[in-house]
């Protein structure tokens, strides 16, 4: 397991302060507040904490309510919604500073059998054939602003191998691309004894869904990466269902788009597949997508 991994994996370890009360800590990221992603699985995993372990989460749907502050601990309360013979719903508050930053509600289920169909999954190369985040970043250096900014993108993604199928989106600037793109992930080292848990996995395809999946918005415009164009852009809401077992720490492909943008904000799609071509997990993010004012008149 890589040092990366491991320092991802204290990130979801919460200490628990009351029996349905825990304590999360945050890490700096390319911009100044809390990853998105990051609050998303340490609230996904306080509401674990308190379902037993044969029920696994099988939808989500949250709110970004305030930007993190980095530099100070996240509590999350968790309420015991319901307990039935089936299903079991958490509701999960996260408060910085006295306030509220985020709000989940998850819903697990014990393992049923049932019908079954999928839709395919999409055509895209083998990953290993693809760059690491390492071997493409150099290549396109000279399009960031300074020479920190892609040092802290490669510092904040060096828990998961990351590749893209097609250029990224912040080699895209004044460019149209069809608002698509996909990549393949996993994260940097195997889930081995005590961390092997299927809990676990998906709380951390939940730390990596929020990496990506805006991108797709961007393509349309031509307006590249977030840290790279001139686009103020954060998420306002984040929903997943998780459809068959997968794992982590082997590939997955995450498949995105982008059907529609408007009124400051646009929608991206995507649909998580095993390298087996299971349809693993789907997932629907909104978030605000702003240009700069002097283009709105």
């Amino acid at each position: 397991m890589s040092q990366e991994l491991s320092s991802l994996l204290d990130l979801l370890d919460l200490e628990r302060v009351e029996q349905d009360i825990f304590r999360g800590q945050s890490r700096f990221a390319v911009v100044p507040r809390v990853f998105g992603g990051q609050v998303a699985a340490q609230a996904l995993v306080s509401a674990c904490r308190t379902v037993p372990a044969e029920r696994l989460p099988h939808s989500l749907h949250s709110y970004f309510l305030r930007a993190g502050d980095p530099g100070a601990p996240i509590v999350y309360t968790v309420d015991r919604i319901r307990d039935g013979r089936s299903f079991t719903t958490r509701r999960v508050v996260a408060v910085q500073h006295g306030q509220p930053i985020f709000h989940l509600s998850a819903s697990f289920q014990i393992h049923e059998e049932g019908l079954e169909h999928q839709e395919p999954m999409p055509e895209a190369p083998d990953p290993e054939t693809l760059p690491t985040a390492e071997e493409l970043m150099p290549r396109y250096a000279s399009l960031f602003p300074d020479t920190e900014t892609p040092r802290r993108l490669l510092e904040a993604r060096a828990a998961v191998d990351l590749r893209y199928v097609d250029e990224p989106p912040f080699a895209s600037v004044g460019v149209r691309r069809e608002p698509r793109s996909q990549v393949w992930f996993r994260t940097n080292g195997k889930l081995q004894g005590e961390f092997d848990d299927p809990m676990l996995h998906i709380c951390l395809a939940t730390y990596v869904s929020d990496m990506t999946l805006l991108d797709s918005v961007l393509l349309a415009h031509g307006r590249g990466g977030w840290a790279v164009g001139d686009v103020v852009g954060a998420s306002l809401d984040h929903a997943m269902w998780f459809h068959r077992p997968f794992r982590a720490d082997e590939w997955l492909l995450y498949d995105q788009e982008s059907p529609t943008a408007q009124g400051g904000r646009g929608l991206a799609k995507g649909r998580i597949f095993t390298r087996g071509g299971a349809l693993a997990v789907s997932v629907i993010q909104e978030g605000a997508v702003r240009i700069p004012r002097d283009e709105q008149r």
